[in-house]
């Protein structure tokens, strides 16, 4: 038997005081504070998660979604181009990888989106008959959802059919099956996924306006005795202008109509928005200036702590209203997966997430535990 030296005492030491302490302060062993363990008795920490990340070719990011995330929504692999790219035919091949690297993570599957306007496949654009786009519309949503009941958690049964102004966005969808087309997408993925949770998805819809839109078409389903088991408020924020105040009053709304709310999208961004509001209109472009980057070559400290500090009001909010939140979904796992490095404007560095490029915890990282370790530190600037 070798004797003990110091060296390993010391580490024996430090592997019982890391376990000892884990109940407590939530660690994991490599030391570091999991988001998912802080927050296992408010609500769900998900992430939004690519290509890559479901054929797990980015380890850290691995790593990330194993320490910190116990749900995933897929970024794009669910989306009409992807999963129906033509008429007669489906390609479930990553989305069937997503549902069992949920089972591998222990994260339960957020699905998005069955109905949106954006991303549809090219061949619906020819169909020019509306028996024939009723079809596609009813097969789409019956193979998808009964495919997957049971194996994802949710759908985003209809994603953004809403204008500012709360009216129904002029869509392929409304242009061709009417103003009842979001009744009869809930009433179809209920009957296609009775094991499923069926959630009406959008952002803005803390504003007052668009959010009068979203309460008419919950109240609309629910009428028709269809069943709709939350909103998902999506959550683009800009990190120096998060509007608590709204956010707050939807929450308290939504829930009030006897639904779960999720918020589904969550980033807050640091950069400048060409048009000064909080659109997250994917067809909006904008022309790249240097004005429009200001932080290529790094993010001031200053800029960071106002993200860290925006971060630790909503969560506040967020737990504030524990009983009605269900789930919190970052929209990507790191920094340099964020959509927002490419919208509206091409070529950009953005830094709306809690993990850096280099998959490293961020001020507004820390800032968010101490909502619930530190609460009264966490109302302090940082």
């Amino acid at each position: 038997m070798k004797p003990i030296t110091l060296a390993l005492l010391i580490a024996v030491s430090a592997i019982i005081s890391t376990g000892c302490s884990s109940g407590k302060k939530s660690m994991n062993t490599s030391g570091t504070v999991s988001l998912k363990e802080v927050f296992k008795n408010d609500f769900v920490i998900g992430a939004a998660v690519n290509n890559g990340q479901i054929n797990e070719r980015d380890s850290g990011s691995a790593a990330l979604l194993q320490t910190h995330f116990n749900g995933l929504t897929p970024e794009n692999i669910m989306k009409c181009e992807i999963i129906h790219p033509e008429w007669d035919r489906y390609d479930f091949t990553l989305a069937d990888k997503l549902v069992e690297l949920g089972k591998k993570y222990n994260s339960p599957v957020y699905g998005h989106t069955l109905i949106w306007h954006s991303q549809l496949s090219p061949f619906i654009q020819k169909i020019q008959s509306v028996d024939s786009f009723r079809t596609f519309f009813t097969e789409h949503i019956t193979t998808i959802a009964s495919r997957y009941d049971g194996k994802v958690k949710s759908w985003d049964v209809v994603n953004e059919a809403l204008n500012e102004d709360g009216t129904l966005r002029k869509s392929a969808f409304l242009n061709k099956l009417g103003e009842d087309y979001i009744v009869e997408a809930f009433r179809l993925a209920q009957k296609a996924a009775p094991n499923t949770e069926l959630y009406y998805n959008d952002y803005n819809i803390e504003q007052p306006k668009k959010r009068a839109g979203a309460i008419a078409i919950i109240k609309k389903i629910q009428a028709a005795g269809v069943r709709i088991d939350g909103v998902g408020i999506q959550g683009h924020w800009r990190s120096y202008n998060v509007p608590m105040k709204e956010i707050e009053e939807s929450i308290k709304e939504f829930a009030a109509l006897g639904i779960k709310v999720h918020f589904t999208e969550l980033d807050l961004g640091v950069l400048p928005n060409p048009w000064d509001n909080d659109a997250a209109d994917v067809n909006m472009k904008a022309e790249y200036s240097a004005k429009m980057n200001p932080y290529a070559a790094g993010l001031p400290d200053s800029v960071s702590a106002k993200q860290a500090q925006s971060y630790a009001e909503l969560f506040q909010l967020f737990l504030k209203y524990r009983k009605d939140v269900a789930r919190i979904t970052f929209w990507g796992v790191q920094d340099g997966q964020s959509w927002l490095n490419g919208w509206p404007i091409r070529g950009r560095t953005n830094y709306p997430l809690l993990f850096d490029r280099k998959y490293q915890p961020k001020a507004a990282f820390y800032k968010v535990v101490e909502t619930k370790t530190k609460p009264a530190d966490a109302k302090k600037s940082f």
